[in-house]
């Protein structure tokens, strides 16, 4: 199947960019599920790291999603993930939850750890059997590849629609204190919260206890992963997993100091950098969109409008012709389900160019200039609701030709 050459100003990530975790390893091998490419990848962690998740919420969620969320529920000592590319292993009801607990078993026998130690997690084709065999055959070659190094390798393993692997590192120092947060994603399409056909795992190396882990992992989540739409449909199987991996840092961290809000700022850059090249690696997408709503009477209504804006098939297709009918911004602005909207005071604009004044056309609007702005591949929709003092960020992308290409040839 075709697909777009590059996404949207996205470079590769380079080894040199990545800083290891110590005593995280991880190891990558072909099962055979998709042809010619790694589709299977196991990480490994040490004794009393803490684990975190948040998932898709899709009542029709895969069967290692549940799986997953009932192990991080019974047990505190997460030793293992592992992740299958090329089958979601959703839609297969008993036999996709015994295909993944089969799955759990082998890995943690070979690993001599409790099978509830294992958190699972694929990716690919909904209602597809998870070919197990060709998983525990593959397992003892993903052990073998097992090291610190292999992050790049672990992102091109998690790939299915995506032109480009991601992944990104950050270091922080808190008092003299290294402090090391990588991660990966994946992620092309379906992208839409909560979560998205999202897959990422994001690890930080030093002690964070589970219950402030959680709370991280959710404040972290809200403004990155869970703001990004590609096409408005929400995935089976979307995960977000967070590591603290114990270290011989002698440091442990606590709420309400301002070391935890310099982690919480770094994990979020972290993860807010690989929700952005998901949507930069977005399906078909030609254009990059930033749209920014202030002036809200609060956060999830700033979002709300946000979202039904980006969630728009018509103002997207507009962007993708850059096509100046912006008219349909202020139709998706309308259909946002937002109470008593003061429509005289709200203000748009376009890399900073207005286009709409106190809720209808501006006097000084130019759709030559506008046009102009709209053919760049990035683009920033500022929409003032003049109400309050709250606001949220949403990227997406616009809707092309190649989006529906690559959809109604998935399989084929």
């Amino acid at each position: 199947m075709e697909k777009k050459i590059m996404a949207i100003n996205l470079k590769k990530t380079v080894e040199k960019d990545i800083n290891n975790i110590k005593g995280l390893r991880l190891g990558v091998a072909n099962a055979g599920i998709k042809d010619g490419t790694s589709d299977l990848l196991v990480i490994s962690l040490p004794v009393n790291s803490s684990v975190a998740g948040v998932f898709t919420q899709n009542q029709f969620c895969a069967a290692p999603v549940l799986i997953s969320q009932d192990h991080l529920a019974k047990e505190d000592n997460i030793r293992a993930l592992i992740i299958n590319s090329g089958c979601a292993n959703a839609g297969m009801g008993q036999q996709g939850m015994d295909d993944a607990k089969t799955v759990c078993k082998s890995l943690a026998k070979h690993l001599d750890i409790n099978e509830k130690q294992v958190l699972p997690f694929s990716t690919g084709l909904i209602m597809s059997k998870l070919p197990v065999e060709k998983i525990n055959k593959a397992i003892p070659n993903a052990l073998n590849d097992l090291n610190e190094n292999n992050w790049l390798e672990a992102a091109e393993s998690i790939m299915t629609t995506d032109t480009i692997p991601k992944a990104y590192s950050k270091i922080i120092n808190l008092k003299g204190i290294d402090v090391t947060i990588t991660g990966i994603s994946k992620g092309s399409g379906m992208i839409y919260p909560n979560m998205a056909t999202m897959l990422a795992f994001l690890a930080v190396d030093i002690n964070i206890p589970n219950d402030l882990l959680k709370e991280l992992i959710s404040e972290v989540c809200e403004k990155s992963f869970n703001c990004i739409s590609v096409d408005g449909d929400t995935s089976t199987n979307d995960s977000f997993i967070l590591m603290g991996i114990p270290s011989d840092k002698g440091f442990i961290l606590k709420k309400n100091t301002e070391d935890y809000q310099k982690i919480k700022s770094g994990i979020f850059d972290v993860a807010s950098f690989l929700a952005q090249s998901i949507i930069r690696d977005g399906e078909g997408a030609t254009k990059f969109l930033t749209i920014s709503v202030t002036k809200a009477l609060s956060h999830k209504e700033a979002k709300m409008i946000g979202m039904a804006i980006a969630n728009s098939p018509l103002v997207k297709t507009a962007f993708f012709a850059s096509d100046a009918n912006l008219g349909r911004v202020l139709s998706a602005i309308g259909n946002s389900q937002t109470n008593n909207l003061d429509l005289n005071k709200i203000d748009i604009y376009i890399n900073e160019i207005l286009f709409a004044k106190a809720g209808a056309i501006s006097n000084s609007f130019d759709e030559i200039k506008i046009t102009s702005e709209m053919k760049k591949d990035e683009v920033n929709l500022h929409i003032s609701l003049g109400r309050g003092t709250e606001e949220a960020t949403i990227w997406t992308t616009d809707l092309s030709h190649k989006y529906i290409e690559i959809n109604s040839e998935y399989r084929t």
